[in-house]
């Protein structure tokens, strides 16, 4: 079996990030023909094609992906390996990459400015994506952490409570239902809700909440941004079911309405995990300590639905 070496990883990493052989020598500042030739002796060695050439570029095959996940993995360890020097060595700071799904957005940046002002010498990479995004980095060990909510099941991640996450469904403050109490899911059969994307842990949790009483939401559109989905039922196009943590500001200056339903808000949890496979330095074990002893101070105040 060929040798591989971490020159043609990194090449394979290249080449796969910019779709170009072109692009991969300019990342790596070598010269395309470099790039060919390793290529070219990486899948001689091997017997395998790792790229597809196609119209729109390079894409990877299943060899490719193979060894694109474990470089991936390898450049992962030589960070941390790099990092258990520094804690050796007795220097301070180092660094922490951290990815945060998207609905948490609105009260991570407060934690990790607290965590921060306790330890300003900490490095913070701060990664904001849905959570597909958010667990396929972590499985690809590319964070250190990550704020999210119900943890997935496949992966073996470590995980420690940050605090309650309540879910609640949204309409314009002049809406029909607005000022109603005891509502059902039932009342609401004729509504139109705005949804976010497949995937996502909100519309994962409204899914099971509706199936479980036997009712099936009207979808009107499906929008991938909690702030679009806000807007648009400003704008009267629909009611959606969203994070109680997203909407705070908006209740308060009464640019939407909780409304008041059976059942609900629907109580969830925000964690901090990290994979069992990634090994902590002093940094993110002091921001996972931080997290889940004090982070929960930072999650925003649910507004209550209407009195009636």
């Amino acid at each position: 079996m060929h040798e591989i070496s971490l020159r043609q990883l990194r090449i394979v990493s290249a080449i796969a990030k910019t779709g170009k052989v072109i692009g991969a020598a300019e990342i790596l500042g070598v010269t395309p023909p470099a790039v060919t030739l390793q290529l070219r002796q990486l899948e001689a060695g091997l017997g395998l094609a790792l790229f597809e050439r196609a119209r729109e570029g390079m894409r990877l095959t299943a060899a490719g992906q193979h060894i694109l996940q474990s470089a991936a993995r390898i450049d992962a360890e030589l960070a941390s390996c790099l990092e258990g020097f520094k804690a050796m060595r007795g220097l301070k700071g180092g660094t922490v990459a951290i990815g945060v799904v998207s609905t948490a957005k609105y009260f991570a940046p407060a934690a990790l400015g607290a965590f921060k002002r306790k330890q300003p010498d900490v490095e913070l990479k701060l990664f904001v994506g849905n959570r597909g995004d958010t667990i396929r980095a972590l499985a690809d060990l590319e964070l250190d952490l990550a704020i999210m909510g119900r943890p997935p099941e496949h992966l073996d991640l470590r995980s420690a409570l940050i605090g309650e996450h309540p879910h609640v469904i949204i309409a314009r403050p002049d809406h029909a239902l607005a000022k109603r109490r005891g509502l059902s899911l039932g009342d609401l059969a004729d509504e139109t809700f705005l949804m976010r994307e497949q995937g996502s842990g909100t519309r994962m949790l409204m899914e099971r909440i509706f199936a479980d009483a036997g009712r099936t939401p009207r979808m009107g559109m499906e929008i991938s941004s909690n702030e679009t989905i806000k807007q648009a039922v400003m704008a009267g196009l629909g009611i959606a079911f969203i994070s109680g943590h997203t909407i705070a500001a908006e209740v308060e200056i009464e640019r939407l309405a909780v409304l008041n339903v059976e059942g609900l808000p629907a109580t969830r949890q925000w964690w901090v995990v990290h994979h069992a496979d990634k090994r902590l330095m002093p940094a993110p074990l002091a921001l996972w300590a931080f997290l889940h002893e004090e982070g929960g101070q930072y999650l925003p105040v649910l507004p209550m639905a209407a009195e009636g």
